[in-house]
């Protein structure tokens, strides 16, 4: 058999014997941009009711992505989806009540945590900025020195011991950092053993001004973080951002690319874009990159200075809610099924559809 090329105007011919006649034209279940193909063989394939060609399948698909270059639309290219040191398994959702109080956060978060354990959870997600109220006057006055640990970041060495004792992996929302004559919005991750894995410190700082509705710059105290965070844990690789964070595709198209299984948001959206943006994004950051997407928000104080929007959520890769609450205090325990990913990149294969010879997400950090 030959297997040659046809332009999309050509009209299929080939040596079919003189028993078939007519020309074969291609039928397209839609308009497309590719190379056809026309066969030729010695042997009578097609019967004389046979007066079209369907080549939308197989095939085409084949030549499409060749043409496309999907695999030159991450650059460097994406890395394979890794195998999971677990499919199943609980995550913890912690929305807490935040007071002036930090000693009285860091015991409330201790029990929360412990709490979701005892329900099942292997990895907990705590809310942004949960041992401090959230405002530029509260940040310096509130933040740790966490690379010190010790009496110098209780918040994280009380993380430290309960990942330890409860043998579980934490994303332990965020906290004021104090490092030199800098502050950041921190997240820390540690794992069923203790050890400090990852810190995210907020790479977009959330500055906003909505006339008439809510004005806030966290860029009046804290510094903007320089890295993109992912890190492997007993329960998949997770890419960690900080509320403001999510409303930027590409850093969840980058951690995508770098193979992420879970992507983690702490965050305190307010009453202006929660009600607007909240969930929207979570779905969208998860059907777009065919992953699980989880957010942890502090509980709503309506006498707060600022008013968190709460409502926690689980997404799974096709978008879909898979557990959330609203803005009272809760703890959310829901299953993640890390097959499921598989099978939703398997019925919408978006990896070998990009078209890299159009666009390109480039992961510097990477490529460098």
């Amino acid at each position: 058999m030959k297997v040659g090329a046809l332009g999309l105007g050509g009209v299929l011919s080939s040596t079919l014997g003189s028993s078939f006649s007519r020309p074969i034209r291609p039928v397209f279940s839609r308009p497309c941009l590719l190379t056809l193909l026309h066969i030729s063989t010695g042997d009578r394939i097609f019967s004389k009711k046979d007066y079209s060609l369907n080549l939308v399948g197989t095939t085409s698909a084949v030549t499409m992505a060749a043409a496309y270059k999907p695999e030159q639309s991450r650059v460097p290219p994406a890395l394979q989806l890794p195998t999971p040191p677990v499919t199943k398994f609980k995550v913890g959702l912690c929305q807490l009540a935040v007071t002036a109080d930090k000693q009285r956060n860091i015991a409330h978060a201790r029990k929360a945590i412990e709490d979701a354990a005892e329900k099942g959870a292997q990895l907990v997600l705590l809310p942004e900025i949960w041992n401090s109220p959230y405002s530029n006057d509260s940040f310096p006055i509130y933040a740790e020195d966490i690379d010190a640990g010790g009496e110098a970041s209780p918040s994280t060495t009380m993380l430290s011991e309960v990942s330890r004792s409860l043998k579980i992996t934490i994303v332990g929302g965020s906290i004021p950092e104090r490092c030199g004559d800098k502050l950041y919005n921190t997240c820390c991750v540690f794992g069923t053993d203790g050890n400090l894995k990852a810190k995210h410190r907020k790479i977009h700082l959330f500055d906003i001004d909505i006339p008439g509705k809510i004005t806030f710059m966290e860029s009046k105290t804290l510094t903007a973080g320089e890295t993109p965070t992912i890190v492997d844990t007993d329960v998949g690789r997770i890419g960690i951002g900080i509320c403001y964070d999510i409303r930027f595709q590409e850093l969840a198209m980058l951690y995508a690319a770098r193979g992420a299984h879970l992507l983690c948001y702490p965050g305190a959206f307010n009453m202006t874009t929660g009600p607007l943006h909240w969930e929207l994004l979570q779905r969208a950051r998860a059907a777009d990159n065919q992953l699980y997407v989880a957010t942890c928000s502090p509980a709503r104080d309506a006498g707060a200075g600022y008013v968190a929007w709460g409502h926690s959520t689980l997404v799974g890769p096709f978008g879909e809610v898979l557990a959330t609450t609203e803005h009272e205090e809760a703890i959310i325990v829901s299953e993640i099924d890390y097959s499921l990913i598989e099978l939703r990149r398997t019925s919408l294969p978006l990896v070998n559809q990009r078209r890299g010879d159009l666009y390109q997400l480039v992961d510097v950090q990477r490529l460098n």
